[in-house]
């Protein structure tokens, strides 16, 4: 058999050289059967070879969306690209090519077996996405540090490995020091590794294994409880009330508050501040532990929802198929007596029968989804009035609370301008005991300016808690929007493809009926 590039000139991958690979391949895959006249199915291929095609760039494999297998050793290729939408890839090979590094298979999630062999890749990285790999061939390039190794410790299914041919593989502790930093490896460089070896050489770096573990775990329990923080700040952002679980909305109104922080020199000001604070969390608390306990109802209300569609559609389905298949039986039996039938009166009986039972198998599969639609209708009316009224009792005592926020920070205000006033006063009779700083002393020049300083801290406090509320609604209105609207879509797409399904079984039904009528007339 003919290769497929007999040229030499450098190529990419193409349409054409696509269509006549997998044509070429044949039946020894899937592909054999997928090429047709009109075009051909690349979504159902399965397995794809391009080998000794001088391919430079690696082009159009996003239609190749099922792959499992792909070949493209031996060509020229000197960068690993165009493999994102091949995300169901489990074996792939690049060895002999140019490739100088490791890069471009971060989709690529369900890959068990990579060959790289006979490149120019000087380190093992970027492999990071490849969970599943067990097979990770790299022999014949040029990797020379032994610390390569320590990288391949994290993938957990990796059984066979090939490093050999690489200026790493000709050190004298090459092979123990593998055997001692990959536990689980079972081949190395095609041979099994012996368990006893193995034995020796974790004995050997013991010391080092043990500090290597030690900061393992530790560099694990950090990413872990990093994980964990993300999903719970996730969590706390599913209820809308994220960072109200202690004093960042606090912290946030005085952060950019200069004149604020001025009026804390003034006596009595701090203490005042502190028991502000204390109460201003609480309530922050307050609606973060509402707000968490909300959406434990809403999500609790979708569960029941959904459920209700799935069971309800369960039941439909049921119907429907107990009808087809009480009519496919008879349809079976009636079309085999047409067929043996010679008087042609009684075929003509049959056949009208037979039109008769499709129209009637017609009407109950549309009368069934018919009914489907207005009971899924009125569930989703229903959900729609329960998640309206949860997210609106939810925004109402939001607002009751961040009133709250609003009322302690008016009487934050008023404590404050009065004390403010009282120093101003003091300092022009003279009386004023305590040093204030420069920066602060300048505030109290008259009253307008003092008033307008203490009022600016204020105006900045109330702007952050209105912000802070207008948020939480904005985002939690939109959110039920969004989701009222998307099971209406949901449910009107549903009703189309089944719709669709009905029609399309009928039309065959009536086409096979059709043919018979046509094979009788012609007889």
């Amino acid at each position: 058999m003919n290769r497929l590039g007999d040229s030499m000139e450098p190529r990419v991958i193409d349409d054409d050289l696509l269509k006549l690979a997998v044509s070429e391949q044949g039946p020894r895959d899937e592909a054999g059967q997928l090429a047709k006249q009109e075009g051909i199915l690349f979504k159902d291929v399965l397995a794809l070879q391009l080998d000794f095609q001088n391919i430079l760039r690696i082009d159009h494999l996003w239609q190749f969306e099922n792959l499992r297998k792909l070949q493209l050793d031996n060509n020229i290729i000197e960068r690993i690209e165009g493999l994102e939408s091949l995300t169901h890839l489990v074996w792939l090979d690049l060895s002999f090519n140019n490739i100088e590094a490791i890069e471009g298979l971060d989709m690529l999630v369900n890959l068990e077996d990579l060959s790289l062999f006979n490149n120019r890749i000087s380190k093992i990285d970027s492999l990071d996405a490849l969970a599943k790999l067990q097979v990770l061939s790299l022999g014949n390039n040029q990797i020379d540090n032994l610390m390569n190794i320590l990288y391949l410790r994290r993938f957990k299914n990796l059984r066979t490995l090939s490093l050999s041919g690489n200026p790493l593989a000709e050190s004298e502790e090459y092979k123990m020091f593998i055997y001692a930093y990959l536990p689980d490896l079972v081949y190395l460089d095609f041979r099994r590794i012996d368990e006893h070896v193995k034995e020796l050489a974790e004995t050997k770096h013991q010391y080092a294994l043990d500090e290597l573990r030690h900061r393992e775990n530790l560099a694990q329990a950090r990413q872990e409880d990093e994980q964990a923080r993300r999903e719970e700040t996730e969590e706390h952002r599913a209820a809308f009330v994220e960072k109200l679980n202690g004093s960042f909305l606090f912290d946030s109104m005085y952060a950019e508050d200069v004149e604020g922080s001025k009026l804390a020199h003034l006596v009595g000001v701090p203490e005042l501040l502190e028991a502000y604070k204390d109460k201003f969390v609480i309530i922050c608390l307050n609606i973060f532990e509402y707000g968490l306990k909300q959406e434990e109802k809403r999500r609790a209300e979708l569960d029941t929802f959904y459920e209700c569609t799935r069971e309800a559609v369960r039941e439909n389905q049921g119907q429907g198929k107990r009808a087809i298949a009480r009519f496919e039986e008879r349809h079976s039996q009636i079309l085999s007596s047409i067929r043996e039938e010679l008087d042609p009166p009684a075929i003509e009986t049959k056949m009208v029968e037979c039109g008769e039972d499709i129209n009637q198998l017609f009407n109950t599969l549309m009368s069934l989804e018919m009914q489907l639609v207005e009971q899924l209708e009125e569930t989703i009316n229903l959900f729609e009035r329960n998640i309206t009224d949860l997210v609106g009792l939810f925004i109402e005592n939001v607002q009751s609370l961040m009133a709250q926020c609003r009322d302690l920070e008016n009487h934050h205000h008023e404590k404050v301008l009065e004390i403010s006033i009282n120093t101003l006063e003091r300092i022009l009779k003279n009386e004023l005991e305590e040093d204030l700083p420069d920066h602060v002393r300048a505030l109290f020049v008259d009253k307008d300016t003092i008033v307008n300083a203490v009022g600016a801290s204020h105006d900045i406090h109330l702007l952050k808690i209105d912000n802070r509320e207008d948020e939480l609604m904005t985002r939690v209105n939109s959110w039920c929007t969004q989701l009222v609207d998307k099971i209406h879509r949901d449910e009107i797409m549903r009703n189309r493809k089944r719709v669709k399904e009905i029609n399309q079984y009928i039309d065959h039904t009536q086409n096979e009926l059709d043919s018979l009528e046509l094979g009788e007339v012609m007889d």
